[in-house]
């Protein structure tokens, strides 16, 4: 028995061996990068005469950039099930916040809303368990917001799950994180060991590092989705006192609070783009930058929280603010920068990424935009509809 088993073990690694060596390269890891609420033009580079985001003006620059990149949904829940899956919001029917869509439709007005799905079906199959069924580690941190503990991270596809709940903020983003939100005690699971005053989005960046570091050299895919620049409109004193000192009369942002915790998520993405390259690993590792939805331009605090302008509206609205979004990719051996203008939405995420690393496709919503990265023509195999 034991023979039959050591050369049962054998076959094995000669099978494997074999078929690594059959396929080719080692497997590209994805990082995954996603800003909460984040408007298209909240990014100097974009054309904000406040924030300061050197580290994501730099991807845009050396990557490639969507300039008509739109998010499945003007608001978070539907844009991430869109991410997930690569499915329309509506065929999901997930059309609104979770929490929302959890507490049911208010029966109280005159119109009766339709009625919506605030947990992510178990029956759909996820980008995270596509990767896992290929080998992947699979990692998820910071804001899920799909769906009640029975539907976090852990029973899509994801091997850890640090921070993912389904609330869409954090009471506050200074640790211990907990707090009430509308007479609702909040937290922020998977985060021990917290120091008093440490700040969310480092806290989260420093976790996915630590969880790439520990990966070896198994590929990875990492799901980083911070929850900034959200509401609370809570950033480091020292940044807002900062941005404060520099607005002026003309000023077209003219918060500092959400300054700061711009500059918070260029920080984490800059430790992000930082670590892959000392460690090597973006000769091999695919990374994408998005947002969620467009910019809040609503107030918080009697402070307009962030401005759109060209665009109009923001978040909540289907007119351009609300959902068009940021978009940067960095592709292995991609070396020459460009910009594509072809609209793009949310939904075709997973049949890119999964194009990307030679792994089967799924029934979606989306299309693979493999050809645009390589600036080949985008010949569709279906109609393009932009549908929200």
């Amino acid at each position: 028995m034991k023979i039959e088993s050591f050369l049962s073990v054998v076959g094995f690694l000669f099978v494997s061996g074999f078929l690594a060596q059959t396929q080719g390269a080692t497997p590209l890891n994805v990082v995954l990068i996603v800003a909460d609420d984040l408007g298209a033009h909240d990014l100097k580079t974009h054309g904000s005469d406040l924030h300061e985001t050197p580290h994501l003006d730099g991807f845009a620059a050396s990557g490639i950039e969507f300039t008509s990149a739109y998010a499945a949904a003007p608001i978070c829940t539907p844009t991430r099930a869109s991410i997930m899956t690569g499915k329309n919001p509506a065929r999901l029917r997930m059309t609104i916040w979770s929490e929302h869509a959890l507490r049911g439709p208010k029966l109280d007005r005159p119109m009766i809303p339709a009625d919506s799905e605030g947990n992510l079906p178990l029956e759909e199959i996820t980008l995270a368990e596509r990767f896992k069924e290929a080998g992947y580690h699979t990692f998820h941190v910071g804001k899920w917001h799909l769906g009640e503990a029975t539907f976090y991270p852990e029973v899509h596809g994801f091997d850890v799950n640090i921070g993912g709940h389904h609330w869409g903020a954090p009471a506050t983003f200074f640790a211990p994180y907990k707090g009430h939100v509308y007479n609702e005690f909040r937290y922020v699971p998977g985060l021990h060991g917290s120091k008093e005053g440490e700040y969310l989005p480092d806290r989260l960046t420093s976790e996915a590092i630590n969880l790439m570091e520990n990966a070896g050299d198994a590929p990875f895919f990492l799901n980083l989705c911070y929850f900034v620049p959200h509401v609370p409109v809570d950033g480091k004193p020292a940044y807002v006192d900062d941005f404060a000192a520099r607005i002026g009369p003309d000023n077209r942002h003219r918060n500092p609070g959400y300054a700061a915790m711009v500059k918070s998520l260029d920080d984490g993405v800059g430790r992000i783009l930082d670590w892959l390259k000392k460690s090597g690993k973006d000769q091999n590792t695919i990374v994408v930058f998005v947002s969620d939805n467009g910019g809040v331009t609503g107030e918080w605090d009697n402070k307009t929280v962030t401005d759109n302008t060209p665009l109009r509206s923001g978040k909540g609205t289907l007119y351009e603010g609300g959902i068009r979004i940021p978009w940067f990719m960095q592709i292995p051996g991609i070396n020459t920068p460009h910009k594509v203008d072809t609209p793009v939405t949310t939904t075709d995420l997973m049949s890119t990424l999964l194009n990307l690393t030679e792994l089967d496709q799924l029934a979606s919503d989306g299309t693979s935009l493999k050809p645009l990265l390589y600036q080949k023509e985008f010949n569709q195999e279906k109609p393009r509809s932009l549908v929200f």
